[in-house]
């Protein structure tokens, strides 16, 4: 009789452990997973946009600036501009 009672106060204690500590870290572990892996996405996205402005805007620098050879004499003076 006592080994009856102990094995279902066993079982009892086991089933409160996984029901109110593993499933809720379990539930919170996969939430954060989640979370994580929206975060980076939406990073990724961020960046090929920044990507995708900063291919534009040098190709739009490219496209402004004088061809070689068209006009310009030697001694004119030349503006530098630093790309970064």
């Amino acid at each position: 009789m006592s080994k009856i009672l102990l094995y279902a106060l066993l079982i009892y204690l086991l089933y409160r452990f996984i029901t109110q500590f593993v499933v809720p870290v379990s539930r919170a572990t996969s939430q954060m997973k989640d979370k994580i892996r929206e975060m980076q996405q939406v990073q990724e996205q961020q960046a090929r946009q920044a990507q995708q402005a900063r291919d534009a805007a040098q190709a739009q620098t490219q496209a402004a600036q004088p061809k070689p050879g068209t006009g310009s004499r030697a001694g004119d003076y030349i503006d530098f501009e630093e790309v970064k």
